[in-house]
């Protein structure tokens, strides 16, 4: 920045903007700015009547006819091509089940049984824990020698070698915001002979992904961050069509089955992405999704991550104008195109100092040590949201109020 930044700036940054109108697409409280869309996608205003429409005109009136009647048996495969778009997957590549945790085991197990003469999973030392612990969990269960390689960040590429049978990535980190390059990669990976499995969680709906492009093989996904399908919502699994069919899942679930109806009492793999739906779809948590990702659908992906670039620029920026260089030290990557949608900042006091902010009115969270995490959803998030989260920020430093005794106490949701 060559002059500082003033609040008349970002006014007109927001006039000017071209998803303003999608900011009365949510139900955000009065007097509230939201920057954890990163971890709970804020609720879009169409949910609630869609969710009745759903729970009083379907499942009261028409009952078990509505699996047929009002195609509930197709929601996973609808709202799965519906997220393909958005993920860059061909038809026929994705589908919305189960957790993401539950999808990450399916898939890795998979992709182990590809590489069945391999035994090296490669993944990263700050991964999220859930990644890890599946994946743990999984090699332990199988008994076959395997070993999870974590590497730290800048050493990833490096440690995938002609031994890895997979890599397990996340995007974008959780903790900090760091954003792989996924082509280059998935290029090391398939170069070395392993398959390729991305965690797309705090990517899809924030930054653009290509998975047909970068060639990638596997896929998994929340639907409750950006995509804004509400607490739990259900996730989604990509597999690319060339693997399809080499595929029996581990959890060979009915709905899998080639002829769930006829009910025979041996599994036979559905024909295509089908096959790694497990049980029966949870039909109001898929009616809330497919809200949130018809709303994402509708704005452009190039405009979503060029104001998420131009949004994170700004508040690291006014951090150091308002509040002063080195106060907090950013653990973000500096330059926004290594970063997604995200800011994370280390404080040695960064709980107290984040329960204070969102007794203010500005709620972002928390994740240990001493990381303060910044969630900008473009969708809803606006400039001048950006100039008063700062200020309250500065208020809250210059006053030490982050030092009363009830934002010491740890609550059990960070």
């Amino acid at each position: 920045m060559t002059r500082s930044i003033t609040r008349a700036d970002l006014e007109a940054l927001d006039r000017a903007d071209p998803l303003r109108a999608f900011r009365d697409r949510f139900d955000l409280p009065e007097g509230v700015i939201y920057l954890d869309g990163n971890s709970l996608g804020a609720m879009p205003a169409a949910t609630p009547a869609r969710i009745r429409e759903v729970v009083e005109d379907q499942w009261a009136r028409d009952l078990i006819r509505s699996w047929n009647v009002h195609g509930w048996i197709s929601l996973q495969q609808r709202i799965g091509a519906k997220i393909g778009r958005l993920i860059g997957a061909l038809e026929g590549e994705t589908i919305v089940a189960d957790s993401t945790s539950i999808n990450l085991f399916k898939l890795l197990e998979a992709a182990l049984d590809l590489r069945s003469t391999r035994r090296v999973v490669v993944s990263e030392t700050g991964n999220f824990p859930t990644d890890l612990y599946i994946a743990e969990g999984l090699l332990n269960h199988l008994g076959r020698g395997h070993t999870l390689r974590l590497a730290e960040p800048d050493d990833v590429e490096a440690a995938i070698t002609d031994d890895a049978a997979v890599v397990m990535l996340t995007h974008v980190n959780y903790r900090t915001g760091r954003m792989y390059d996924l082509r280059r990669i998935t290029e090391r990976a398939h170069a070395q002979g392993a398959i390729m499995l991305w965690d797309l969680s705090h990517s899809t709906g924030a930054v653009p992904v290509d998975l047909s492009g970068a060639g990638a093989d596997f896929a998994v996904g929340c639907g409750y961050k950006y995509l804004n399908g509400g607490p739990g919502a259900p996730a989604y699994l990509y597999v690319a069509t060339r693997h399809q069919s080499h595929i029996s899942p581990v959890l060979s679930g009915w709905l899998g089955h080639e002829a769930p109806f006829a009910f025979e009492p041996s599994y036979r793999p559905a024909n295509g992405i089908e096959r790694f739906i497990v049980g029966a779809p949870p039909i109001l948590g898929l009616t809330a999704l497919e809200v949130g990702v018809d709303v994402m659908l509708e704005a452009s992906m190039d405009e979503v991550r060029a104001k998420s670039v131009r949004l994170t620029e700004l508040f690291d920026a006014l951090v150091t104008q308002e509040i002063g260089a080195g106060t907090f030290a950013l653990v973000s990557p500096s330059a926004p195109e290594m970063r997604g949608s995200q800011l994370c900042y280390a404080h040695e006091n960064g709980w107290p100092i984040m329960r204070a902010l969102i007794d203010r009115g500005v709620i972002g969270d928390f994740r240990a040590p001493d990381i303060l995490r910044f969630g900008f959803t473009p969708l809803y998030v606006g400039y001048v949201d950006v100039w008063n989260a700062v200020a309250t920020l500065e208020a809250i430093v210059a006053e030490r109020a982050w030092d009363a005794p009830q934002y010491h106490e740890r609550a059990l949701v960070t």
